[in-house]
């Protein structure tokens, strides 16, 4: 009887360990799952704010100028891997050409200023936009 009794606390601690791994798995699995998820948030607002800059810069946005033929199309030169990030937050940072300094006006959209981003940031977002 004592046999019958160890044997059974001992399944029992068994099944118990076992239970416990299965709840530490799922909660590990749960846990990589909220993050892959904010993940795809951020990405996403990342994105909305992207095209809220180019939208609204200097007031009439990006695209008035970079929309027209004679100009450059950023989301071409950007997809076709012609103008890399750190090209192209240079030249928003320092103007080139006819190009004026950029960041003062992308820091002054609003939803900049609500999301806190940094100016690496804004610019960052921007460039995901053109490149999606």
């Amino acid at each position: 009887m004592l046999a019958i009794y160890f044997s059974a606390v001992a399944g029992y601690f068994l099944i118990t360990i076992e239970r416990n791994k299965m709840k530490i798995s799922l909660g590990a699995l749960a846990g990589v799952a909220l993050i892959a998820l904010s993940g795809q948030a951020l990405a996403a607002d990342e994105l909305k704010v992207g095209k809220k800059i180019y939208d609204r810069a200097f007031g009439r946005g990006c695209g008035a100028c970079h929309d027209i033929a004679s100009n450059p199309q950023l989301a071409s030169l950007i997809k076709a891997g012609e103008l890399d990030l750190a090209s192209f937050s240079n030249t928003l940072k320092n103007g080139k050409n006819g190009m004026p300094k950029a960041v003062a006006a992308i820091m002054a959209v609003g939803p900049v200023k609500k999301a806190g981003y940094s100016e690496d940031e804004a610019i960052a977002a921007v460039y995901k936009y053109l490149s999606k």
